[in-house]
């Protein structure tokens, strides 16, 4: 039965001289896969061979579990080219599609992240987009919503709040991936998994955190820097492997 949903364009490899297998992101399918049959064909149903970051109405047969589904049709309405036209841009809006595809799954809708991956591909196409910023907030906002990042402010064993005193009298809080959360000075010695976390990351994260949706939050590039990382760490222990453009889009380690 074939549906019919908005849709972006979040991966293309070639399946033949004329066909592409595509991966989109749907607000009630969650990611989609689906062979376009003919698609590079100048007279396809969509006009030529389909391009990441398109957006537009992908109509589908969807496939059966693990399955391709078959494209019947793609309008593009959005191409956000102004992406292509700076590296830093483009680095940084492959990062997202690359954590869309990671973190979520076919059948699987998310349309409040369907919504952050629109916006945060508008919002890097203006010129006076703060990049990094713009980046901490999709990785965190998108690990919100998974339900893989919690507040954030206390310690996770004891329960003590440490979300302000990194740095204070010496005093160091760690962030552990497995737990999900920061470890005070006296708790992380029982962890293996941790990382030190920074007051830059810790002041970024309640940036974000008391931003409201569609507000520009006022985040500086050196808190979002530290933001990034630790967020990218985070990410990369939870799916057990470094995605392919964090380097790219956040820098080394």
């Amino acid at each position: 039965m074939r549906r019919r949903e908005d849709a972006i364009c979040l991966r293309t490899t070639d399946y033949s001289e004329t066909s592409q297998v595509a991966h989109f992101l749907t607000p009630g399918s969650g990611q989609v896969r689906v062979i376009a049959k003919g698609v590079k064909r100048k007279k396809s149903s969509a006009g030529g061979a389909l391009d990441l970051f398109s957006e537009g109405e992908l109509v589908f047969v969807p496939g059966s579990p693990g399955k391709l589904g078959t494209l019947v049709e793609f309008s593009e309405t959005v191409s956000h080219s102004p992406l292509r036209k700076e590296a830093s841009r483009l680095n940084a809006a492959l990062y997202m599609l690359e954590l869309a595809r990671e973190l979520i799954a076919e059948s699987d809708p998310h349309p409040a992240v369907f919504e952050l991956l629109h916006n945060g591909l508008v919002r890097l196409g203006q010129a006076d987009a703060p990049i990094p910023a713009v980046l901490a907030y999709y990785q965190w906002r998108l690990l919100r919503h998974v339900g893989l990042m919690g507040e954030m402010t206390d310690c996770v064993p004891c329960g003590r709040a440490v979300a302000g005193v990194a740095g204070q009298g010496g005093r160091e809080i760690f962030f552990s991936s497995t737990l999900g959360g920061l470890l005070c000075d006296t708790c992380e010695g029982g962890e293996v998994e941790k990382r030190r976390i920074s007051g830059e990351a810790l002041a970024g994260l309640r940036v974000l955190a008391e931003a409201r949706p569609g507000r520009k939050a006022a985040l500086p590039d050196s808190q979002a820097l530290e933001v990034n990382r630790l967020l990218a760490y985070h990410i990369s222990r939870q799916i057990g492997k470094s995605l392919r453009m964090a380097p790219h889009a956040i820098g080394p380690k």
